[in-house]
């Protein structure tokens, strides 16, 4: 097997030599403010492997923590956020509740489903439509 850094990037970002698409762009409700006052919203989070599933539920913070396995998957699979060198436990623990409850959302998505789409309907119309709670869409800040 050629190893990871000899392979050529896709010709689309997210997406593999064989078209899957394996990163999701994101835009987080809240954003993550860091040591000196950036603001970062915009970011990506790749498919997880069985490896994220399985190294994770044996780290010593898991078993005196079940809750911390969300942190230990999301600083595996969130590959940027923002201007940020690297996305850290650290990075997850520090996010607002609603931007954790966000990725989780989206990791659940992204893995289980496929995609971030959520079938949703105008209260006003009630004309039913598909959209995309990742933010990665045309026209979304």
């Amino acid at each position: 097997m050629t190893p990871h850094s000899a392979v050529a990037p896709p010709a689309v970002p997210g997406q593999d030599e064989t078209g899957l698409r394996t990163e999701y762009p994101f835009v987080l409700p809240r954003g993550f403010v860091d040591e000196q006052g950036t603001l970062h919203r915009e970011g990506a989070m790749r498919l997880a492997t069985a490896r994220d599933e399985i190294s994770t539920q044996t780290d010593s913070r898991v078993r005196q923590n079940p809750a911390y396995l969300t942190v230990l998957l999301l600083e595996r699979t969130l590959v940027r956020l923002g201007s940020l060198p690297t996305v850290d436990s650290l990075v997850v623990e520090c996010l607002f509740a609603s931007d954790l409850a966000f990725l989780q959302d989206l990791y659940r998505r992204i893995n289980q489903s496929g995609h971030t789409e959520v079938d949703v309907t105008c209260p006003n119309c009630h004309h039913d439509y598909a959209v995309d709670i990742a933010g990665d869409s045309a026209g979304e800040a």
